[in-house]
């Protein structure tokens, strides 16, 4: 009786053991799936819902980070998240924006791996 509690109880360290390192491997998979960058959009894109359409869609992508007009008329940002996300928001970002939007041309800077994510929400900044 004992060689089988034994044997169960080494059978759980050894399960406990390889699921912490699965945890940490996926832990550390995401973390270099974190990305972060700087946007302008310009175009028709103030007085058009635009900063609006870019936080709804911002959080169906589950994309922190913020969005706000410039004096100059354009839109400026911060988008941080998994990168294959953020590629979507790019491209939403190009092409889409809000119904009433015009987009004449998108930039993109300062796109680096980042190790957390350092807004609790999108935003949408005065």
């Amino acid at each position: 009786m004992k060689k089988v509690t034994i044997i169960g109880a080494v059978s759980f360290v050894i399960l406990i053991i390889i699921i912490n390192f699965i945890n940490q491997f996926y832990e550390d998979k995401n973390m270099q799936n974190n990305i972060g960058l700087d946007f302008e959009v310009f175009g028709r894109v103030q007085g058009v819902f635009f900063r609006k359409y870019t936080q709804k869609k911002a959080e169906e992508l589950f994309i922190k980070g913020w969005c706000m007009n410039t004096k100059e008329g354009s839109v400026v940002g911060r988008l941080e998240g998994d990168k294959q996300k953020i590629e979507e928001m790019k491209e939403w970002l190009r092409v889409t924006g809000s119904p009433q939007s015009s987009i004449v041309d998108v930039k993109f800077k300062n796109e680096q791996i980042i190790d957390k994510i350092n807004y609790p929400n999108f935003a949408i900044k005065k």
